[in-house]
């Protein structure tokens, strides 16, 4: 009999593999054999889930977006205002080894998708989705009187989304890298000038 196999499960397994092997040797460790290695299945299986490596990071771009959202929502869940926003900032800054490895994905996407059309896309949405929920946050702590600077709301939004990826790039950067005391410091000090 043969043996069964989902496509999702082992699509996903793929992923994770990928997501790994850049969290802790960056993308240009993640070879198609390395990631197949990493995966448990032989370099030719990952050609009938993904086109190619850049296929492969798209997917763990937008693996780590979806990870961090579901996070969000968890913590976030029947908040409002600045503590939604603040719960939201504390998922995406890499206060953690988890995190830490997703803002390693991200910055690898980044940089490619100056020439992928296709996860500058990805990008381009993930980042429209965050900054639409921030906008709404700051809305709902405007109305609650937590927020009283004369700032637009899309102008805030786009100053904490500048931050929190200025985050990720430092702390990778290892120069001088602010660890979490340091990170959520200036997280409070944005919010405490709203």
């Amino acid at each position: 009999m043969p043996k069964l196999v989902d496509h999702t499960v082992r699509r996903r397994e793929i992923i994770q593999a990928t997501w790994r092997l850049i969290g802790h040797h960056g993308a240009d460790a993640a070879t198609m054999r390395e990631i197949a290695r990493e995966a448990g299945f032989a370099n030719g299986a990952l050609t009938h889930y993904f086109a190619d490596k850049e296929d492969l990071i798209r997917s763990a771009y937008e693996y780590v977006y979806e990870q961090t959202n579901e996070r969000v929502a968890a913590v976030a869940q029947g908040a409002s205002g600045l503590t939604a926003l603040r719960a939201f900032c504390r998922e995406v800054l890499p206060l953690d080894e988890l995190k830490l490895h997703e803002a390693r994905v991200a910055i690898a996407a980044w940089s490619r998708a100056v020439v992928d059309e296709q996860l500058a896309q990805v990008h381009g949405r993930a980042m429209a989705n965050w900054r639409t929920a921030l906008v709404g946050w700051l809305r709902e702590a405007r109305a609650a009187g937590e927020v009283t600077s004369p700032a637009e709301e899309g102008v805030l939004a786009d100053q904490l989304l500048a931050q929190l990826m200025g985050a990720q790039i430092l702390v990778l950067s290892g120069v001088a890298a602010p660890g979490a005391d340091r990170q959520l410091a200036a997280l409070e000090r944005f919010l405490a000038q709203l």
